[in-house]
């Protein structure tokens, strides 16, 4: 095999696109870092604070950056903690979507009516829990989505970004919703049936994390797991029937 000279070696050009992308790489990974360490700062300012009483300068002081060096990730506290809230979804869709259904008592006889029902049963009380035990297990996850609520009126977030957090919420929900569409209920019905156990859900795990339950001699799991029997239930009684106006007899 014939030996390169240093000279030709020394003429060859370099692999610059190799060499261009791993500075890419280490850039997004300091920036990814740096962004994390301002989140987290953030979230124990939220906490100790709230979002009135939090600044984007404490926030920076509590990162170890000065304020100006915060802009270079996020234009306003606002947009911070919808970065906050974002990522919470994020965590609460995945610990939802991980939930499957338990295994029913009774063999699926393949793939008839009466297989499907009782899957949806099973995967809405999967679902609906999951979304519970979330927030049972991370009280702080449950306060994060409630800071900017101030008397009746959200407030901080922009319309799209509200949208987009809104939208995650919901589809947190969705699975809940398409199980008891598939026992029988209209998408209005379903829609209004996820509505009342969202904040049958969110009120029963206030009173829990405040401890105010305490003066009911309640348990906030089993109150909920009496809701979830009662919903099931009601979607999976027949609808009743309507009987036709008698004629008048002439």
């Amino acid at each position: 095999m014939p030996r390169i000279s240093k000279a030709l070696l020394a003429q060859a050009p370099p692999n610059a696109p190799a060499a261009n992308d791993a500075r890419i790489a280490r850039q997004r990974a300091v920036t990814d870092v740096r962004r994390e360490l301002v989140l987290v700062a953030a979230r124990s300012a939220f906490l100790e604070l709230g979002l009135e009483g939090a600044s984007l300068r404490e926030i920076a002081k509590r990162a170890g950056y000065t304020p100006g060096a915060i802009y270079s990730y996020f234009s306003s506290k606002e947009e911070v903690y919808g970065a906050l809230l974002g990522e919470s979804l994020e965590r609460l869709n995945a610990f939802v979507a991980a939930a499957g259904p338990a295994p029913g008592r009774r063999p699926a006889s393949g793939h008839g009516k009466a297989a499907r029902l009782r899957l949806a049963q099973r995967t809405l009380r999967a679902k609906a829990t999951a979304f519970f035990e979330f927030y049972r297990e991370s009280p702080r996850d449950l306060d994060l989505g409630f800071y900017l609520f101030h008397g009746m009126q959200p407030r901080g977030l922009t319309p799209v970004l509200n949208e987009q957090l809104n939208a995650r919420l919901r589809d947190a929900l969705a699975p809940t919703q398409q199980a008891l569409a598939v026992l029988g209920l209209g998408t209005d019905e379903a829609q209004a049936e996820v509505t009342a156990l969202f904040a049958h859900t969110v009120g029963l795990l206030l009173l829990s994390h405040t401890g105010r339950i305490r003066m009911f001699r309640q348990q906030s799991q089993t109150l909920f797991d009496r809701y979830l029997d009662a919903l099931i239930a009601r979607a999976c009684a027949p609808a009743p029937r309507t009987s036709l106006p008698r004629r008048a007899v002439r």
